[in-house]
């Protein structure tokens, strides 16, 4: 009796892994475009909702130093003339209320911007503050 070789199952002992390349390469670029949508360090906040827009039209910026200088923009005050200067900067702007950034050092007085807050909101503009440097 006279066994014969199958030589269709000699050649072809291999697995084919061409297209199993595509379907992982698929599958990778699926998983990294869901992995950067979910981020599981949100905070979830209820925040309020408004009815109008409060998007306001930034048109002043003050930063004050740790040495107390006044400063709008690139230009130094003198902090006894915040209301006379505030006042020039805020009717220059358009029919929109006028928008006073306040940037303070970490190490300013809060008296310091409570004063420019206090000047701006004097003058009907709306004021909003950030402390920046270290604690």
């Amino acid at each position: 009796m006279k066994l014969r070789k199958n030589k269709w199952r000699d050649n072809h002992s291999e697995v084919d892994t061409g297209p199993l390349n595509d379907i992982l390469f698929i599958l990778l670029m699926f998983f990294l475009m869901i992995s950067t949508l979910a981020n599981p360090n949100v905070i979830k906040l209820s925040v309020p909702k408004s009815k109008s827009d409060t998007k306001q039209k930034q048109s002043v910026v003050i930063s004050i130093d740790k040495n107390k200088n006044y400063y709008i923009g690139a230009k130094k005050i003198n902090s006894d003339s915040i209301n006379t200067v505030l006042k020039k900067y805020i009717n220059e702007g358009d029919s929109i209320k006028p928008a006073v950034v306040i940037n303070a050092d970490a190490l300013t007085e809060w008296g310091e911007i409570v004063k420019v807050m206090k000047a701006a909101r004097k003058l009907g503009a709306i004021t909003s503050a950030t402390v920046t440097g270290k604690d």
